[in-house]
């Protein structure tokens, strides 16, 4: 991947750089032309060409001023005015400003002076020297002497080019160094997170599920980051769990399994008569176990989504009542009030949810005993019910000490009991609210538990409403 980055920065610079130098390259020298000789300005060779080209055609140096100084005779050569001046400029003008130009025939005599000083003069070996030279078919015509000013040449205008353009190189090949060098920081950088999380997700195919990786920022490698840490977290939380109900299976299992085989092996040891009180032993700590598996293959069934459901309409307030009523004897035995809601036989239509009755009990049943085996003498369990929107709460409060903090977000886990003391036998399985909460997710509801203000735990059984037209509409079919 950061191969993959660094080829792509470098791309992207190189044919940048490439357009940007291909690009000066090709506007330079219009630039360096158009700024050497504006407005459709001559060069010295082409002065020196054009000036044979007149004496070749004219045969003689005579009226060579009507074509320097603009006449009808500059125009057959396309000269008038090429210096983008009107008037007696001419080609002169057009060419060069503030420039004297001389021209001398063969023998050196002046014949031309734009500043009208030295006609027919004769000029020195010295001056000719100093002249550029005229030459038509190999033999020299005449001179050509500019002074003063600044007369650029075709091969001025080339060497300037070649400049620029190496100019232009040099800072691309500059400029594309630094954007490969920032390339490769900015690579290497972007893949930092990407690299940690690689090699955190190694770790935690090795099983180190401790292993986290730092976040950085709140991009999207920031948000991958943080889904890798809290999916490290559900690992490790899955594993611990999975450790701990293994643990935990195997001390409820072996606890009744012991109890058993004493009892059986000092009835045939004969330490214990074969009597009906002592097989009674035997056959609660069976129960136990018998119940244990079947707490578990509920919840296995609950917690895949395998669990099948009978529905129908359940009348909770009739719920209540049926389920409350297998608990009195128990709430009277350990001197507990038991509150239910007060509904009237009119009210009792107005309850009612779409879910398997057998189902619904169990959770109010596990919810009751619970309550029960935590709330003190003299205390009570309080059942309620309420109407919100299109979800029926069924609420049951006790008068116990409550849930510590410390064991709130434990309490609907497999086989936790905040008060480890307790025996199996007082405390049950630990499985109770577990398959509570399953079942409860099961009929599309929610169980959840907190602290009262009075004092006490509250579990609260949220389900979905029935839907009464659906209801009627099966009635009238069953009726047809």
């Amino acid at each position: 991947m950061t191969k993959k980055f660094i080829l792509a920065f470098g791309a992207i610079v190189l044919i940048t750089v490439g357009v940007m130098v291909w690009i000066a390259r090709l506007s330079s020298a219009n630039e360096v032309r158009a700024f050497m000789f504006p407005g459709g300005m001559v060069s010295q060779e082409e002065m020196i060409q054009n000036l044979a080209e007149y004496y070749r055609l004219q045969g003689s140096w005579n009226d060579v001023d009507t074509i320097l100084r603009g006449s009808s005779g500059g125009q057959r050569y396309g000269w008038q005015n090429r210096g983008g001046m009107h008037g007696s400029g001419g080609m002169m003008h057009g060419m060069m400003m503030n420039q004297r130009i001389q021209i001398a025939d063969g023998q050196g005599k002046v014949v031309y002076d734009s500043l009208n000083q030295s006609i027919g003069e004769q000029w020195s070996a010295d001056t000719l020297a100093l002249a550029e030279v005229i030459r038509m078919d190999g033999q020299t015509v005449g001179y050509l002497m500019i002074q003063g000013g600044t007369m650029f040449s075709r091969a001025d205008e080339r060497r300037l080019v070649e400049k620029l353009n190496r100019a232009a190189l040099i800072a691309g090949t500059i400029s594309g160094a630094i954007g490969l060098l920032l390339a490769i920081f900015l690579s290497f950088n972007l893949m930092r997170p990407i690299r940690e999380l690689t090699q955190g997700a190694a770790q935690i195919r090795a099983g180190n599920l401790a292993k986290r990786v730092k976040v950085y920022g709140k991009d999207e490698i920031g948000i991958l980051s943080e889904t890798f840490n809290r999916m490290a977290d559900s690992l490790e939380r899955a594993e611990q769990t999975r450790k701990t109900m293994t643990a935990d299976i195997a001390h409820e299992l072996r606890n009744p399994l012991a109890v058993q085989r004493a009892h059986l092996e000092a009835m045939i040891d004969g330490i214990y008569p074969l009597s009906v009180e002592n097989l009674q032993t035997v056959l609660e700590q069976n129960q136990l176990l018998t119940r244990l598996v079947e707490d578990l293959r509920t919840l296995a069934l609950a917690e895949s989504g395998q669990l099948s459901l009978e529905v129908a309409p359940v009348n909770l307030v009739e719920l209540i009542h049926r389920v409350s009523d297998s608990f009195q004897a128990t709430a009277a035995e350990r001197q507990i009030h038991l509150i239910l809601p007060e509904t009237s036989k009119e009210d009792f239509g107005s309850w009612v949810v779409q879910g398997d009755a057998m189902r619904l009990e169990q959770i109010l049943a596990n919810l009751l005993s619970n309550a029960l085996r935590y709330t003190p003498p003299q205390g009570k369990v309080e059942i309620s019910l309420e109407n919100v929107g299109n979800q029926e709460k069924i609420a049951v409060k006790d008068s116990g000490p409550g849930i510590a903090e410390a064991d709130m977000p434990y309490v609907f886990e497999r086989f936790y009991r905040a008060d480890r003391s307790r025996s199996r036998t007082e405390g049950g399985t630990g499985l109770g609210l577990a398959i509570a909460r399953n079942l409860a997710v099961a009929h599309n509801g929610w169980l959840e538990a907190a602290n009262s203000p009075e004092g006490g735990a509250v579990f609260t059984l949220t389900l979905p409403k029935a839907d009464r037209d659906k209801g009627n509409k099966s009635k009238n079919e069953d009726r047809q």
